[in-house]
């Protein structure tokens, strides 16, 4: 989780001298390998394994990096599911308005993001972290309900639902949920003191103890899925004549 620990090490910097020290050498060799560490006087060094995508953090306004990033990175996997190239590119547009929605509505001044391959668990996980307002204040204020944590989250992963004016809304999550259902892997978000989960067995939501800074989701895709998938509207002209 190196975009959340990103998001919030800059959160307290302001007011604290910051260094990194770990007798995990295991943790300190991921961290070194993702890039993460860089930024705290450690030199990075190589991933041969090709196991992480790497961490980035981008000033909101550095969105048109984050496209490709995510492309190439995270999607570029040999690992990652199988599918039409039409999917990958919807798949693709998906996460990439999940920084958009950070980007236009949170107030952050930085997105972080990160994921790692674990070859042995068959799973990529992939984090993207803003330590802006958070859903709650942002739908609260635009429309002056006064929601709470978990009710704002799912309100804000519903389709057809958003802050901006004549835009279609779900944050461009459904077909990107849908896709994580199949797979049998997990979706989440944590944004201050909600948390909301879905897999393909169920949906659930719940309060945490302590707040987050801002808003956190994450995706978890399945390497041992031996399916290939494509969108619904893609029709094979051989299957029916």
């Amino acid at each position: 989780m190196s975009a959340v620990l990103g998001g919030i090490l800059d959160k307290i910097a302001g007011t604290n001298q910051i260094s990194i020290e770990s007798n995990n050498d295991k943790v300190l060799e991921i961290l070194k390998k993702n890039g993460f560490l860089s930024g705290y006087g450690y030199q990075s060094i190589i991933d041969a394994n090709n196991t992480t995508v790497p961490f980035l953090k981008l000033k909101s306004t550095e969105s048109r990096y984050f496209h490709f990033y995510v492309t190439n990175e995270l999607l570029g996997k040999t690992a990652f599911p199988a599918m039409s190239p039409q999917l990958r590119r919807k798949i693709s547009e998906s996460i990439y308005e999940i920084f958009v929605n950070a980007q236009m509505h949170s107030g952050t001044d930085y997105i972080y993001s990160c994921g790692q391959f674990y070859p042995t668990k068959h799973k990529i996980e992939f984090t993207i972290v803003d330590t802006g307002i958070g859903f709650k204040n942002k739908i609260n204020s635009s429309f002056g309900v006064h929601m709470n944590a978990v009710q704002a989250i799912k309100w804000a992963t519903t389709e057809g639902h958003s802050t901006k004016e004549d835009v279609p809304g779900g944050i461009g999550l459904a077909l990107l949920k849908e896709f994580i259902k199949m797979n049998n892997g997990k979706f989440q978000i944590v944004s201050d003191n909600g948390f909301f989960e879905t897999t393909a067995q169920s949906e659930n939501a719940r309060f945490l103890s302590f707040p987050f800074p801002g808003t956190i989701v994450n995706m978890q895709f399945r390497t041992d899925d031996t399916n290939s998938y494509q969108l619904a509207s893609q029709v094979n002209l051989n299957d029916i004549l």
